[in-house]
């Protein structure tokens, strides 16, 4: 059975208030390298999906760290999403590491966070993932 695998990635600076986007970079990696993520109208169907699971997962990331009050500098994440030969998720793994100009976190807020990213639009209508792993860090020293 032959698996498919997406992989993305994002480099994303922010602005006050509320962790608004100032600067976003996405790139995929295709069987060149890391490309310029540039969807059109011509973009494979699934490329655009997982892309949209990944832009979801990044809003509640950046709006529920600024409901904890945890303001962003700058954040990196990725995506990797797998499907077997049929095109069924198998995999999904999506992990962001933020930076912190203002607030202090502790687990309790990843938790949080992590809890509300799982209850994203596109993720709450995608069927049950056996590898489904969601990391966030931060810079903070008080992560515990």
């Amino acid at each position: 059975m032959t698996q498919r695998k997406f992989t993305m990635r994002l480099a994303c600076d922010y602005k006050d208030p509320d962790n608004m986007i100032d600067n976003l970079n996405i790139e995929v990696h295709t069987q060149d390298g890391w490309q310029p993520l540039g969807l059109s109208e011509t973009s494979p169907g699934f490329q655009i999906f997982v892309y949209s699971v990944f832009t979801c997962q990044h809003m509640f990331f950046r709006t529920n760290c600024a409901e904890r009050g945890l303001m962003l500098e700058k954040s990196e994440g990725s995506i990797m999403l797998a499907t077997d030969s049929d095109w069924n998720i198998e995999n999904l793994h999506i992990g962001f590491a933020g930076e912190l100009k203002r607030g202090l976190v502790n687990q309790d807020d990843i938790d949080y966070i992590v809890g509300r990213m799982e209850q994203c639009p596109v993720s709450k209508n995608t069927r049950e993932i056996a590898d489904n792993v969601t990391r966030i860090a931060f810079n903070s020293p008080s992560v515990g």
